[in-house]
């Protein structure tokens, strides 16, 4: 989420992000000069700003711009390459062997890590961290946060132990059979480690600890985050403004030619367009609105790349969503109408130009993975709003004042969506049109990012119906491999709407088993298709990213990665 939540959704991140923004003027305050051959300004989505640096994230802070602070700072236990597989010449684990079973996983440590005060990467900080996410993942009522990956990568139910054999050796062992494939992507996966000398001030009060984590979570200058082993250092902020990052001298991977990466804080399309025209941003995107400026551009490469993920509208399932919609937002058959009223072909070629995809299920089409059943490219529900209009009133429904109506429930709500986007409001207007030929009327209220996503919980599900986190709502960060345990899985950490289905709970678990590839490949697509005819969420197109390059930023398309969404500007370099 992206996030999103979801993602952060979603939704979500720094140049990669088909949301509008802004340079609002102060990039020139954060940098020595505009495309200095020392510094990179890149821009962060609309009213977006990272606001959670500890690399196991709340759930009320689950964003992708908080994701990729982390990678700056933090080298990952696995590294997600671009294709989807394990990345081990850049993952602190050297190698990870599994038993026949899959339940029990032995993690080697690369000894070339090493943290920013000199100290080793030890066994002993996998396990610390691995704690952290255990106890935030638990829902204990007790804790002063949760953690937005509970449920993916069987975390916590399925880990039965994590203990370290001397200093570079970790052994995982679970209590069920499981897949390796999607164990080491969606469990191990989601391990960042931090250094347990400098974050474990509490050793016996697991509570305590949390709450010291969450008190200096927002303050990257706390001395804490000095001592890292990723690329980056944190080296100052200004809060709505930038955060600013310095290499780390002892990281042991590819050292950042870079001394300086910003990540500015923006606000609108149009500045945003102006710092790209400028110069004073070198990293950003075409807002989507402003396609027919982009010839503006002349110093300035755009690239159209397609996330790992896929866009949505999340209704609140939840017995008190406003107005008793969360019981009726349960009926397949209200959600098969809503589906009808979405012109997935009108928003593609009125909004993003021609670019995108008609989306169907959880999995997409683009970028090209051996995870996407091509069996599910036709659309179940395609856009015929007087079909939908007809769905209804065969199930009792009758227009009341122009809004369907039974049994004293209105289909009169109001839909949440993240605002900073010219795109993303006109897209929301044009679902609210075509719903209101089916008798469905949605009120619009356009909110920030963070304040969205903390709205949309379900903690206090009273105060939402349905939200919209922006295109490229969800990627799939921790789902690399995309089985759903985040989102569809009955009290997932990204679950804000609540949703719960045994039969999709079976299918999700059953694709976390052991087999041969066609076994496994054969159980997520059995999920895959279960999810394209349920519709636990509402499909909008998928759409790529409009990014924009300086033409003298070297590496930022060849080192992408779709399936993180992260950037690393390590791998980046400057020409005057």
């Amino acid at each position: 989420m992206n996030k999103k939540g979801v993602s952060a959704a979603s939704l979500l991140l720094t140049a990669m992000m088909v949301a509008t923004v802004t340079g609002c003027g102060s990039v020139k305050s954060a940098s020595n000069s505009p495309n200095s051959h020392s510094t990179v300004v890149i821009a962060l989505p609309p009213q977006v700003s990272p606001n959670w640096f500890f690399p196991v994230i709340s759930s009320a802070d689950y964003g992708d711009a908080n994701f990729e602070m982390n990678v700056m700072m933090y080298v990952p236990l696995v590294h997600i390459s671009r294709t989807d597989g394990i990345n081990y010449q850049r993952s602190l684990a050297s190698s990870i062997t599994a038993n026949k079973t899959g339940t029990v996983y032995t993690v080697h440590l690369n000894p070339k890590y090493h943290w920013s005060n000199g100290k080793p990467v030890t066994a002993r900080d996998v396990v610390f961290t691995w704690n952290i996410l255990k106890a935030t993942s638990t829902g204990a009522s007790n804790l002063p946060w949760g953690y937005g990956g509970a449920g993916s990568g069987g975390i916590p139910a399925r880990w039965a132990n994590v203990v370290a054999q001397g200093s570079h050796t970790v052994v995982v062992t679970l209590n069920t059979p499981s897949n390796p494939e999607w164990f080491i992507h969606n469990g191990l996966g989601q391990i960042v480690p931090v250094p347990a000398s400098v974050w474990d001030k509490h050793p016996h009060n697991m509570v305590q600890e949390l709450q010291f984590i969450k008190s200096v979570a927002d303050s990257p200058s706390a001395s804490p985050y000095k001592i890292v082993d990723g690329p980056y250092h944190f080296s100052q902020m200004a809060a709505n403004n930038f955060w600013s990052f310095v290499p780390n001298p002892r990281y042991a991977g590819h050292r950042s030619q870079i001394q300086k990466v910003i990540f500015q804080y923006e606000t609108s399309p149009g500045a945003e367009f102006l710092g790209l025209k400028t110069g004073t941003i070198d990293v950003g995107y075409l807002p989507a609105s402003m396609w027919k400026n982009h010839a503006q551009l002349t110093k300035d490469v755009m690239t159209t790349p397609y996330y790992f993920g896929f866009t949505y509208l999340e209704p609140d399932y939840n017995t008190k969503a406003p107005g008793g919609l969360g019981p009726t937002f349960r009926h397949l058959y209200v959600r098969q109408a809503m589906e009808m009223g979405i012109n997935q072909p009108a928003i593609i070629q009125s909004l993003f130009h021609g670019y995108g995809v008609n989306e169907t299920n959880p999995i997409p089409q683009k970028p090209q993975t051996i995870f996407y059943d091509p069996k599910l490219a036709n659309p179940l529900y395609p856009y015929n709003p007087a079909a939908g209009k007809r769905l209804l009133e065969q199930h009792g429904w009758h227009l009341t004042n122009g809004v369907m109506t039974k049994n004293g429930v209105s289909l009169k709500f109001t839909l949440l969506y993240i605002s900073g986007s010219n795109t993303v409001a006109n897209l929301v207007q044009l679902i609210k049109n075509d719903w209101a030929q089916e008798g469905i009327q949605v009120t619009l209220q356009p909110g920030p990012f963070d304040q969205v996503l903390s709205t949309a919980q379900q903690t206090d599900p009273t105060k939402w119906a349905m939200a919209f986190w922006g295109t490229s709502s969800w990627t799939y960060e921790p789902d690399y491999y995309p089985t759903g345990g985040s989102f569809y899985l009955t009290g997932a950490g990204a679950n804000q709407g609540g949703y719960s289905n045994p039969q999709m709970n079976t299918l999700i678990k059953n694709s976390y088993a052991p087999g041969s590839p066609s076994q496994t490949l054969k159980a997520l697509d059995a999920y895959q298709a279960y999810a394209a005819q349920q519709l636990p969420v509402i499909w909008l197109p998928y759409t790529p990213v409009f990014d924009e390059h300086a033409i003298n930023v070297h590496g930022t398309v060849k080192t992408f990665n779709p399936i993180t969404t992260f950037v690393y500007p390590n791998l980046w370099t400057i020409s005057p």
